[in-house]
């Protein structure tokens, strides 16, 4: 094998997903993950800490994306609204890995362990949005409540767009037809925006 392994990265995360739903995340090993992808133990060492960080491993570029696009939103948008367009971003590139982020979702609604390690990401997500939105001269209290706001409308929206693909990733069985994230998102937001109006 060459020294340079082309979408090491990739061939890692969709070889441990498919064993993590073959057979068990606990079941498996590293060792397996590193074969199935064609790899080393040592190439995927490089890339993740362990078997648990593979299903976390787009969490900095998610980050990112959310905090670029909430830093370039028009001065003029409100909070609430500068996240929502972050987050609508954030939901065009999860729409291209559809059939990965339900399987990821998955595995981790299956172990505590991985929920845990889901709360961390979304609290950290949270958290720099709000520091974003500070940037942009929102004030310490509208930043964090449109920044947790915004996470918690995110999972309302991701949790609805998993369901609509039913089990398969078919769309069949799930509660109400196959859905985009993107729209999700915004219907979750105006919801969250008629409550808090009251209406």
């Amino acid at each position: 094998m060459g020294r340079w392994e082309p979408n090491a990265k990739g061939r890692l995360e969709q070889a441990a997903l498919e064993l993590y739903v073959e057979r068990g995340f606990e079941q498996t090993t590293v060792s397996e993950i590193a074969k199935r992808a064609g790899l080393t133990e040592r190439t995927f060492f490089r890339h993740y800490a362990d078997k648990r960080e593979v299903l976390f491993g787009g969490a900095g570029a998610l980050q990112d994306l959310l905090v670029t696009s909430v830093a370039a939103a028009p001065a003029a948008l409100a909070p609430i609204d500068a996240v929502a367009a972050a987050l609508e971003a954030a939901a065009a590139v999860l729409e291209e890995r559809r059939d990965s982020a339900r399987r990821r979702q998955a595995v981790i609604s299956a172990h505590p362990e991985l929920q845990e390690r889901e709360l961390i990401k979304l609290a950290t997500l949270a958290a720099a949005l709000a520091d974003t939105l500070r940037q942009r001269g929102v004030s310490e209290v509208a930043a964090k409540l449109a920044a947790e706001a915004g996470i918690a409308v995110f999972k309302v929206a991701f949790e609805g767009w998993i369901e609509s693909m039913g089990e398969n990733g078919d769309g069949v069985g799930g509660a109400v037809g196959e859905r985009k994230l993107a729209e999700l998102v915004r219907e979750s937001v105006d919801e969250l925006k008629a409550v808090t109006a009251g209406s």
